[in-house]
């Protein structure tokens, strides 16, 4: 299935519900859960550290270092169901990336706050494309000023196997988030393809 547009103003945002299979989403996710390096990393809120609210991991070419929220990264090597998958979201994207980020929703008390991926290393107008895996979760985004971007927050259900794109614009002008939910949910893992461009 092509990725469909989704509708926002300042943004350009697409999605395909469907971009894996369900049996090849199914056998990437247990792959992936059980053998990448999971970290559990603390950030720097309001001057203090405090324990992110997911597992990570960060996979790359070896120029690709990132830096966010007090946190400096140096790339794992690309594992072969990683660089698997990279090639299939380059294709589906018509995009080169040389790293992702690895985000384990352990259940649905982990979440990611709002936020944009705004970080010099990802240059004026990233491109960030976003892989979900296991349990639907509900991505949120928001204007960073409604009153330059007028606009009520939007749902998207991330599930299994989805491809998500956001280019353009779109850092600049909306946040977006993965809120906790009390409701019963299996874990999500994530994957965030970027491009880093080498200071």
């Amino acid at each position: 299935m092509p990725l469909s547009f989704v509708p926002l103003p300042n943004a350009e945002v697409f999605l395909d519900a469907q971009f894996l299979p369900v049996a090849a989403a199914d056998a990437l996710f247990a792959e992936l859960e059980q053998t990448i390096a999971w970290r559990h990393e603390s950030i720097k809120l309001f001057g203090k550290l405090v324990p992110q609210p997911r597992l990570t991991a960060w996979h790359g070419d070896p120029s690709a270092r990132y830096s966010y929220s007090g946190l400096s990264w140096e790339p794992q090597p690309w594992t072969p169901a990683l660089q698997a998958l990279r090639t299939l979201v380059e294709e589906a994207t018509q995009t080169g990336f040389n790293s992702v980020l690895l985000n384990l929703y352990r259940a649905g008390h982990d979440s990611m706050g709002w936020h944009a991926d705004n970080e010099p290393e990802l240059g004026p107008e990233p491109v960030i494309a976003s892989v979900s895996l296991g349990a639907t979760r509900r991505f949120r985004l928001k204007p960073r000023d409604p009153l330059a971007t007028p606009h009520a927050p939007v749902s998207l259900e991330l599930a299994s196997g989805s491809l998500l794109l956001m280019r353009g614009p779109t850092q600049q002008h909306w946040l977006h988030a993965v809120p906790k939910t009390t409701q019963p949910v299996g874990p999500r893992l994530n994957l965030t393809f970027r491009r880093i461009i080498p200071a």
